[in-house]
């Protein structure tokens, strides 16, 4: 994984005469600004939408992820960050992973129904409508007759 450092002082591969795009746009202040002010917005836009889509189903944390990878180009805190996260995440898995059958069925099982209760509490709160109630309803109605 590149990282904000190796970025910054060329750790990728290029010969000597003939610098990477990246190489010429920092070879100026303007264009070292604009790097950072253009990775910033796309890092940041990507990791705040993933914030935003981690309460439902779907690739929320997967998004955040590769916002955090966006900045880490340029900015060494995002690469640091990211590591640190990579490293929780993979000792979570390693974990869950050593656990018997049981307990990834009941880590399984909570994940789900937070998933669910969040779904239930977002379409509730945006649109106003209850779910469970509309479920009991559709399963107590009298089926239509021809």
């Amino acid at each position: 994984m590149a990282t904000a450092e190796d970025s910054r002082t060329g750790g990728h591969e290029e010969t000597a005469d003939r610098p990477g795009r990246l190489d010429r746009i920092r070879a100026t202040p303007a264009g070292r600004l604009t790097l950072r002010i253009v990775v910033g917005v796309i890092g940041t836009a990507l990791v705040v939408t993933g914030l935003i889509m981690v309460p439902f189903p779907g690739p929320g944390w997967l998004v955040v992820f590769a916002g955090l990878a966006v900045l880490a180009t340029e900015f060494t805190w995002a690469s640091r960050l990211l590591a640190f996260a990579k490293d929780k995440v993979m000792a979570a898995t390693g974990w869950l992973k050593r656990q018997n059958w049981f307990v990834r069925i009941i880590a399984g099982a909570l994940t789900l129904l937070i998933a669910a209760a969040i779904v239930w509490a977002s379409i509730r709160l945006t649109f106003g409508i209850d779910l469970i109630h509309e479920a009991r309803e559709f399963l107590v109605r009298p089926p239509l007759s021809l």
